[in-house]
Order: C-alpha cells, then structure tokens, then sequence
C-alpha cells in the first residue's frame, strides 16, 4: 500500500483533477475531492466526471462542493479526513479572462492558496504536489526549456497567479523546513481517458484548441478560430508542447511517490513531452485521424500569447521515473472518441449515485 494513504485533491471534478483521481484511486490511495464547479460541471449533488472516475475504477471517491476562499468549510473538512497530502489543482485559469479580470484571479488563486496552507499547517500535513504551469516561464529565451530557465517574465495574469504562488512556496520551506512540497509545470494538456468517459467540458467560453476544434469537426461550431499565423515558426501558427492528459496525470502519482519516500523541501518538474508541436500541425493530425474536416478562420495574436515553447523533462525522468506514453495521434483519437460519446458534454445534472456530498451519501 502506499505510505500516503488519503489525498485531498482540490479542484478534483475539473478536466485534470478528474484524471488524476482515476489514476491515483489505480494506484491504491483513497481520494478526498473538492470543487466549486467555477471550471466544472456539477451541482450540490455533486460531480459526473467523478461519478464516472468510479465507474471507471469500481472505486468510492469522497466529494464536497467547496470553494477555498471558504475557510471554515475546509477548516472541517480537515477535521473530518486525515489528510496525508494535498494535490492541488484548483484555480481559475482562462488567460484571456485573467487581462480582463486580474483582482478576481488573485483573489482566488492567491488567497485559495493561503488558506489551504494555513488548514494544513494546522493539521500537521505538510505533503503537497502543486499544479504550476509552464506560463511562469515567459516568453522562452532558449528552447527547449529546463527547470533552470528564469521564471517571473509572464506575459499575462493568470501566469502571474501560479508564478507567485511558486514563490510562496519558496519562502515557506525555507522558513519551515517540514513542508514537503513538489510544484509541476505543466505544458499544453489534451486528450481524454482511453474510455471515453470522462474528458475535457470546459464551462466557459472556449479558450483551449483541442474542445474547439472538436465541436467545429462535430459540426457544433462552424470554424476554428486561430489565433495568429504570422509567428516565427515554419508554418506561422504558435508551437507548444501538448502532453496526454493521462501522461500528465501519471505525472501526480510518481510526484507522489517521491515525496512519500524523501524529504524534497520544494522541487520543481516539467511535465511535457519534449517535443514541439504547431497548432497546425495539430489541426492536420486531427483531421486525419478523425477523418473530419476543419474550416479554419486566422485572426489576429491574441494580447499575451507567445511564440513558441516546448519543454525538456529529462530532471521529470531522471528523478520521478517519469516519461510520457501518448503519441499526438493517441491525443487526438482518445478525444474524439470522449467528444463523439459524449457530443454536449457531461450531463448537466447529477444522478446523485455513490459519490459522497457534505459527508452524507
């Protein structure tokens, strides 16, 4: 069994908290999830995607529809689990949305993040694993990017959100040596559980390439909108480095792994596949094994948006046993198939079935 037996994961109805949990019930852990529902589908009955992550694993998942800006309400659920680690993905995270509404961002990103550490410092748990993002890094000033490149030059709010939290997390285990802390960067995250059962359902208007492209191939939308084609790449469209959401979620067990067996103070991983990809060169995979066609609309770069940035996670590989499994085909077919079986989304109700709501079932 694994030593960290329960693990909080915030933000654990959303596209990548969902995912994670499969994994992480896989792997043996028992699994507390938290969510407002601000980027995922639920209610107070609680969550689809989790109710389908047990159906995926024939696993039971504890859930409470709670927001961390809420203090007292997670001060309780603290009370009531013993929490072995946290792993913490919930935060607001539409970059356009962020130029637009920079103190929303930092209120709930930063001061989520403040009290979740002061709940867990006051009950003794001192294990996190942090989703960070690559955007901390700025406009790249080499390629492809390592751990060591600076960090603090971020080209939007959102980014900004996750740069300070990082260094949040700096200060507090260099004050207080018995947090345990691994912060993941994470690249671009597409595709969808094998199964098809859960996936990406983004709850506000389309920001991510891969759910847009995918309702314009469903004929749902008439083009894809692309942001900029006159970049300094090969083909004029942006390049990232787009990681499996299930890579990305085996990612969070290995981070697991590691603090449960060292005391690490804070580390730092990249977490992508090393390769760059343009959106075009997306667009063209997609379509060729969806056998779709996508009408495409350029229009101008989006306020924020940069070139080109693709990782190297070789310390991810050296030091958490890490690397990544799907190919950018295998992205793009496991989300056709989660988008086919499921053309509007998750159901916009809940069944109300095993999950558990406020401790009753």
């Amino acid at each position: 069994m694994p030593r960290f037996k329960t693990i909080l994961v915030t933000g654990g109805a959303g596209y990548i908290g969902s995912h994670c949990v499969v994994d992480l019930l896989q792997a043996g852990h028992d699994v507390v999830a938290i969510d407002n529902f601000a980027n995922a589908v639920g209610d107070e009955d609680g969550s689809p995607a989790l109710e389908r992550a047990e159906q995926i694993t024939g696993k039971k998942i504890v859930f409470y529809k709670a927001d961390l800006l809420d203090k007292p309400q997670i001060n309780e659920i603290f009370d009531k689990h013993k929490i072995d680690c946290v792993i913490h993905f919930a935060a607001l995270k539409a970059v356009g949305e962020s130029m637009q509404q920079p103190l929303l961002y930092y209120q709930n990103n930063l001061l989520g993040m403040l009290n979740l550490l002061e709940v867990m410092r006051s009950h003794d748990c001192y294990q996190m694993v942090f989703s960070s993002s690559c955007t901390v890094y700025g406009e790249p000033e080499n390629l492809p990017i390592t751990e060591a490149h600076p960090t603090g030059n971020i080209t939007n709010v959102y980014g900004r959100t996750k740069y300070f939290i990082e260094e949040m997390l700096k200060d507090l285990s260099v004050a207080e040596k018995k947090w345990n802390i691994i912060s993941l960067r994470y690249f671009n995250p597409v595709g969808a559980h094998p199964s098809g059962l859960i996936g990406e359902d983004p709850t506000k208007e389309f920001t991510n390439l891969m759910p847009f492209m995918a309702q314009v191939a469903l004929g749902k939308k008439p083009v894809l909108t692309v942001f900029g084609n006159d970049y300094n790449t090969p083909d004029g469209t942006g390049i990232r480095d787009y990681i499996h959401v299930m890579d990305l979620a085996s990612g969070h067990v290995a981070a697991l792994n590691l603090l449960s067996s060292n005391q690490v103070g804070l580390k730092v991983f990249n977490l992508g596949t090393g390769r760059g990809v343009s959106v075009k060169e997306l667009i063209d995979v997609f379509e060729r094994v969806t056998s779709t066609k996508i009408p495409l609309k350029y229009v101008e770069r989006r306020l924020g948006d940069i070139t080109a940035m693709w990782a190297d996670a070789t310390l991810a590989k050296d030091q958490l046993g890490w690397t990544t499994k799907y190919t950018i085909e295998e992205m793009c077919t496991d989300f056709w198939r989660w988008q086919t079986m499921n053309p509007d989304g998750y159901p916009k109700k809940c069944k109300k079935t095993s999950v558990i709501v406020n401790g009753n079932s």
